[in-house]
Parts: C-alpha cells; structure tokens; sequence
C-alpha cells in the first residue's frame, strides 16, 4: 500500500511557511492505519523492548497499539501540567518554537529499554527531550519510532547513536 497517498500537506500551519503533514487522513483509512501499525508491530517484534513511550499526543496513536501487538505497557510523554502524580521535565526547541515535556517518575525502572514512537520526526527536538527524560529515570533508549521523517530538516543530527525507524521519508 501506499501510504504516502494517505498523508494530507497543509501549507501554512500552524504559522505562515510551515508545511504541515497531516495524519488524520491516514489514519481515518483503516487499511493505511492497519499497514501503520502491522509495520511498526513486524520491525520491533523480536527486538528486547520492555516499555513503548509515545509523545503527546499523535504519538499516542501509534504507541499505544503498538504495544498492545507487542504485549507490552505504555508510558505517556506529555506537556506540562498533564500528569497527575511527581514529574520530571524536560526543555526543547521546536520548528516553531519552544516547549516541554514531562514523564512521572515512577513510569520506568533503571534498566528498563524503552521504544520512543511518535508521529513525526522534524527538527528532532521533541524526540530528544524524550530521550533525555527516560535517561533521567535509568531507563535505555530501545529506539525511536516514526511514521514520518522529514529528512530535509535533518532531525537524526540531534539523535545521533540512537536507532531510528520512520516509514514514511520525506526529502522536500
């Protein structure tokens, strides 16, 4: 299947020359969304994983039924001031701005790997803060999962030494 087909460009959002690439289109298309999820579900199947983190929040969507397929539990990464219980935070820089991110700290054990999915990787900002928040708790960064990369905006420079996984790649 082509699931490139199934991803909308909106130019101009969120802020004037921005090109936004939409995944609710995909994702409204069971047989898109299905191939999604069974890709990332065969890629990580036999890899020692022990918890899926998903960004907030289209990282949700991905994460969570990837580790339902892998039979694994599911941490939340969210903005400030969503988490009910003792966080730890991280800064970072978006495309378009600035931001933080927050993970209980109870969420991972020392030692625990842990695959970081989310939609899209951009800048590489937001998924490094991630990186950063499960190192913070002893967790090991297991990978990084995308549906889309935007190569163009070379976001793989502010992870180097972690493994990443996108399906979809965009060079412009």
């Amino acid at each position: 299947m082509d699931l490139k087909s199934t991803i909308r460009h909106v130019p101009d959002f969120p802020k004037p020359g921005i090109l936004f690439y939409d995944i609710t289109t995909l994702l409204k298309n069971p047989l898109a969304l299905k191939e999604t999820v069974d890709q990332l579900t065969q890629h990580y199947a036999k890899q020692p994983i022990d918890l899926i983190a998903g960004i907030e929040s289209r990282g949700f969507i991905f994460g969570l039924p990837l580790a339902y397929q892998l039979g694994l539990g599911f941490i939340p990464i969210r903005k400030p001031g969503k988490l009910p219980a003792a966080t730890v935070a991280e800064s970072y820089a978006l495309e378009y701005g600035h931001n933080a991110i927050e993970l209980h700290v109870d969420a991972i054990s020392a030692g625990q790997r842990v695959l970081i999915v989310d939609d899209l990787l951009a800048t590489g900002g937001t998924a490094r803060a991630a990186c950063n928040l499960v190192e913070k708790l002893g967790g090991q960064v297991a990978g990084l999962a995308f549906a889309i990369e935007l190569n163009f905006l070379h976001g793989r420079d502010l992870l180097t030494g972690y493994d990443i996984f996108s399906l979809l790649q965009y060079d412009e």
